[in-house]
């Protein structure tokens, strides 16, 4: 799967998008020069009311707040978009038990290898093996458990976008990783020696594997900066 199919949102852009759509109400409304227009402390107070998480007087948190899980799984997404790899970006990300990110990683060439002079291609038109990807290429869950900052990973939480292949499941056994999290399996329905080892050694080494079941369909990262200038 593709880690674009899985779009990173936040509740604060929703409610941005939303007063962007009253601001254009309250500008369009001001021919004289739109752009110099202010709001007036009335008609932020009409939003308040109407975008209650908007109301600085509001002793309630807001609604609308990413789980851990649907967090860590989004920064592993996120990472999937540094992949150069035009057929599939990975993402993964090493979390602590106490909820502190460790390392992040992405599938991609090695340290010091231009991603210019390597190929990309999962096939050789000669049957040369060496014209394609595999031979060269780190998964994401090696590069996450090699970025660690020095710190163990044993003991901790892998969140990754596709399930590992078994060469990734021989590096987390030897790393100490205790529990993966997973979004999706390359050939759920295959029975690939990769995968089907992957699980065999996984299970063995009783590392506690699951989905991940999201709590929100997509989340949008959206960079755009909302200003309200009250009326002085």
């Amino acid at each position: 799967m593709n880690s674009r199919d899985l779009t990173l949102v936040s509740t604060s852009a929703i409610f941005g998008a939303l007063i962007s759509a009253l601001a254009f109400r309250f500008f369009s409304s001001n021919p004289k020069n739109p752009k110099s227009r202010k709001f007036t402390s009335t008609e932020i107070s009409a939003i308040s009311r109407k975008f209650p998480a908007l109301d600085p007087f509001s002793p309630l948190k807001r609604n609308g707040y990413l789980s851990w899980d649907d967090y860590f799984m989004a920064i592993a997404f996120l990472s999937a978009e540094r992949s150069k790899d035009p057929n599939r970006q990975v993402g993964a990300c090493l979390v602590s038990q106490n909820g502190v990110i460790l390392g992040i990683g992405y599938n991609g060439f090695p340290r010091g290898c231009s991603d210019d002079k390597l190929p990309w291609a999962k096939k050789s038109r000669t049957g040369d093996p060496l014209e394609t990807k595999y031979p060269y290429v780190c998964h994401a869950e090696v590069n996450a458990i090699l970025n660690t900052n020095h710190a163990s990973a044993a003991g901790q939480k892998l969140y990754v976008t596709m399930f590992p292949c078994n060469e990734c499941a021989k590096i987390i056994l030897q790393s100490g990783v205790a529990e993966v999290i997973y979004f999706v399996e390359k050939r759920p329905n295959d029975s690939d020696v990769a995968y089907v080892a992957s699980h065999k050694l996984l299970s063995m080494a009783n590392v506690k594997v699951r989905k991940h079941q999201p709590e929100m369909d997509e989340i949008l990262i959206k960079f755009e900066e909302h200003l309200l200038q009250p009326e002085t």
